[in-house]
């Protein structure tokens, strides 16, 4: 594009205020400016590039430096550990040596043979001497290598001022005391230890030992880190006394930028201290050589590139103000160009073949030479289709151009055949005049091949989903458009996607199976597809009745990329009528079990009930024969007429009542869960239990806490398990024959939290004698009772009803000691969640 030329932009107000104002500048300056800044553009990144490169190569440099400081300083103090411990091990000996010396068990023979064994035995040992407290030497033993100069001989009396001021150390420490290293121009530098002989807790003399530093060196510290660096022990002058230091680099080389500071170490060697340092150098190696040579590599490989860019951008400048000339010019090019790998073929107006590209010759096998001019009919087309292949070129010549080609069969010029397909555009000169036409064929035996394939795989597959006895459809996310519908969906929605939506917004949000996946380091089980954001459904499953259909339809949704490449999502509904079907029957014989519990207890608790209703109907009876007497002797008054009717009603009132409750308790009815009260629900339950505790002359308290939360429950099968609990237990009561101060019957109910759930808990307490073991293992099995008349399904279907609420049920006996004093029943049920209280 020419520097003068300017690209088409949005709006301003589209645009971030920070590139209008750059655009603002480069069109306020000038096309001559605009092409030299254009110019300074790349040569800018090549040096920038530069820049970071060298930036890169000095920080890795640097970091490569500080891992060999590092692994320096841990070989040093690793070999200095080394050289400490074997020299820690002498000492030892040397000190058990010297107890055994203080305590006459080892004589001058003992001690000449132990002190010949640790020389020959450890090579750094050079000399082993016994010092009497008189400075006189009792024994000495040394080895091959120490010079003449340096021996001690028997009841030679030591005159050394070093010798001395060791000695007289050791005696005033009363402990090993190592020396600084000694060293003559004519010997080698030795290590003095002298370790003092204690004889009945007396100083004795001393044991001196002489170490051979160069030996000490050789031999404590590891091969391996003799190996990587040039390691020497030196006093505390900075003496080399043992090893061979590397010579410091020549000033010249010092001065370079790119040399580094030479890699060093040295600390001190425990436990002679600070006279005696291992200190490490590093050997100079060839990396820094290999790495400027890469930097400089980088440094010409930019400089290239920025020359590159240069060129580039001239010979690009030149080729856009070439290309207006030579655009009517190369139309004929461009055509055949705008296939690769394609066969091009060109007819004229008449039909005649004027050119073929290698990829035709290549195809056909027939050669430039034997294609071009030939007139209808071709070599390559084959003889029983000649016919047909002349009446579609001549629909070609006539302008009847098919868009997206057509297919024929090729024939080489071996005999063989081949599928091809041929495509069709009429070609245009530089004057805007068509002279002929150009065809592009391309060998599409593979491809039909292929498809075929998969075609075959695909009914394969098709067969496969329409056996299924499962619903499968797949729709596109946000279109009408059903992409596979099996024979199932077919029969039950049709072709459409009424069905598909249906089931995804009848299902609404499905139960996610994240929690499974919690494992694999918190993974979404959709792998980024949008999940919440575009519809509802995600992977799990629901259960949605059908009325339609008439049916219970399980249904599965996921998420898939169709062939296209859209986001689809594909729906599984399976027929579940059958199993739907038992649950509810399975439902219904639970709840005639209910109903029948019910009436059993309605049936224990008859004669309780009809003197309960015995009371307000003699009373009604009584008022009605009193009003009718006084009716006939004539001395009823009209206040007194109310008051009795009014005494009537408020009887008839109580029985009215007795029988609703009687009636609403023994009613069969669909269970019915709703938000209710729980001291409603204590109220009647205490209402119709206390008829049964009155028959058997049982007490009975009730306790119910204030503010009780809602719970979400089937009030008449709550009753229903509270009245069971206070009739087995005034039962229990009277079996037991209990004084009357004892027969009472406890009820409370308390909020819990148990396992962080807030729960209701109502407990039932009697006096009675308790269960036994073998009763508390299967009281609440079907069938099973304490009883002699029981049916054993009161229990079992009190612990069904407290469970169906998702709560528990238990029974545990009270003890006053050892003797049991009675029972106490427990159940819980869970409060209603905000949610449902909201509703």
């Amino acid at each position: 594009m020419n520097s003068t030329e300017r690209p088409a932009t949005p709006s301003p107000n589209s645009r971030p205020r920070l590139v209008q104002m750059w655009q603002t500048w480069w069109r306020g300056l000038s096309p001559s400016r605009q092409d030299r800044y254009a110019a300074i553009a790349p040569l800018v990144a090549v040096v920038m590039f530069f820049i970071a490169i060298v930036a890169a190569f000095w920080y890795l440099r640097s970091e490569e430096l500080e891992r060999e400081r590092e692994a320096m300083r841990r070989d040093v103090e690793y070999a200095q550990q080394r050289i400490r411990l074997r020299l820690s091990e002498r000492q030892e000996q040397l000190m058990r040596l010297a107890r055994d010396v203080g305590n006459q068990d080892v004589d001058k023979n003992g001690f000449n043979d132990r002190a010949d064994t640790l020389i020959s035995q450890y090579a750094e040992l050079q000399a082993l001497t016994w010092i009497d407290t008189g400075r006189q030497v009792r024994a000495t033993q040394f080895g091959p290598s120490v010079a003449a100069e340096n021996l001690l001989t028997v009841d030679e009396v030591i005159q050394k001022k070093e010798l001395l001021e060791l000695f007289e150390m050791a005696r005033d420490l009363q402990q090993p005391v190592f020396s600084q290293p000694l060293a003559t121009s004519e010997t080698a530098p030795m290590l003095l230890l002298e370790v003092p002989i204690s004889q009945k807790g007396r100083f004795g003399g001393v044991l001196l030992a002489e170490f051979s530093i160069d030996n000490l060196l050789r031999y404590g510290t590891p091969t391996e880190i003799l190996a990587r660096y040039a390691v020497t022990l030196q006093d505390g002058k900075g003496t080399t006394l043992a090893g061979t230091p590397l010579t410091p680099r020549v000033a010249a080389q010092r001065l370079l930028p790119w040399r580094a500071a030479p890699n060093e170490f040295e600390m001190p060697v425990a436990p002679v201290g600070n006279s005696l340092k291992l200190r490490a150098q590093g050997y100079h190696t060839s990396l820094g050589l290999v790495s400027n040579g890469l930097f400089w590599l980088v440094c010409v490989l930019s400089f290239m590139t920025a020359w590159l860019l240069v060129a580039t951008w001239r010979h690009t400048r030149k080729r856009i103000r070439a290309q207006e000339a030579l655009q009517g010019e190369t139309n004929f090019r461009r055509a055949m160009e705008n296939s690769v790998l394609t066969g091009m073929r060109a007819l004229d107006l008449q039909g005649r073949i004027s050119y073929v590209n290698a990829a035709f010759c290549q195809m056909t096998g027939w050669s430039e030479e034997e294609l071009v001019g030939k007139l209808p009919p071709y070599p390559y087309w084959p003889e029983g289709d000649q016919s047909t292949y002349h009446d579609m070129l001549i629909d070609e010549m006539s302008g009847k151009v098919f868009p997206g080609g057509f297919q024929m069969r090729v024939k080489r010029k071996n005999g063989t055949m081949f599928e091809a397909r041929l495509y069709v555009s009429p070609l245009i000169d530089g004057h805007g005049r068509q002279t002929g036409w150009m065809t592009s064929m391309t060998d599409i035996t593979e491809p039909n091949r292929i498809r075929e394939q998969l075609s075959a795989s695909y009914e394969r597959f098709t067969i496969v989903l329409e056996a299924l006895d499962a619903s499968v459809s797949v729709a596109p996310l946000g279109s009408a458009e059903l992409l596979f519908a099996n024979k199932l969906y077919r029969q039950w929605f049709g072709s459409q996607t009424v069905g598909h939506l249906q089931l995804v917004a009848q299902a609404g949000v499905l139960p996610s199976n994240s929690n499974a996946n919690t494992s694999m380091d918190d993974e979404d089980g959709l792998m980024g597809l949008p999940s919440d954001e575009i519809t509802t459904a995600v992977s799990g499953n629901a259960e949605i009745y059908i009325a339609e259909l008439g049916k219970w339809l399980e249904v599965r949704s996921r998420y898939l990329n169709w062939v296209d490449g859209r986001l689809a999502q594909m729906v599984i509904a399976t027929d579940i009528t059958p199993r739907r079907q038992a649950e509810e029957q399975s439902a219904r014989q639970a709840e005639k079990a209910a109903t029948v519990s019910r009436l059993v207890t309605m049936g224990e608790m008859a004669s309780s009930v009809a003197h309960e209703l015995n009371q307000p109907l003699s009373a009604i009876s009584n008022y009605c024969s009193g009003m009718i007497t006084r009716v006939k002797n004539g001395s009823l008054s009209e206040e007194a007429l109310l008051g009795a009717l009014e005494k009537t009603a408020h009887q008839a009132q109580r029985a009215g009542q007795v029988i609703h409750r009687i009636r609403s308790f023994v009613k069969r009815s669909e269970p019915n869960r709703a938000l209710a009260d729980v001291s409603d629900i204590v109220s009647e339950a205490v209402e119709l239990g206390s008829i049964e505790l009155k028959r058997h002359n049982v007490r009975l308290s009730h306790h119910v806490a204030a503010r009780l939360p809602k719970v979400k429950v089937d009030s008449i099968l709550i009753e229903q398990v509270l009245i069971n609990l206070m009739k087995n237990g005034a039962e229990s009561i009277a079996n037991a024959q209990r004084p009357a101060h004892q027969r009472m019957v406890e009820l409370r109910v308390v909020p819990r939290k148990i396992d962080a759930t807030d729960v209701i808990e109502f407990s039932v307490q009697d006096t009675g004698r308790g269960l036994s073991p073998e009763a508390l293992e299967r009281l609440f099995q079907a069938f099973f009772s304490t009883k002699s008349e029981g049916m054993g399904i009161g229990l079992n279907l009190c612990r069904s009803i407290v469970e169906s609420h998702h709560g528990r049920m238990q029974a545990e006996n009270l003890y006053n000691g050892p003797e049991v004093t009675g029972c106490n029943f427990s159940f819980w049920i869970p409060v209603a969640s905000p949610a449902e209280s909201a509703e």
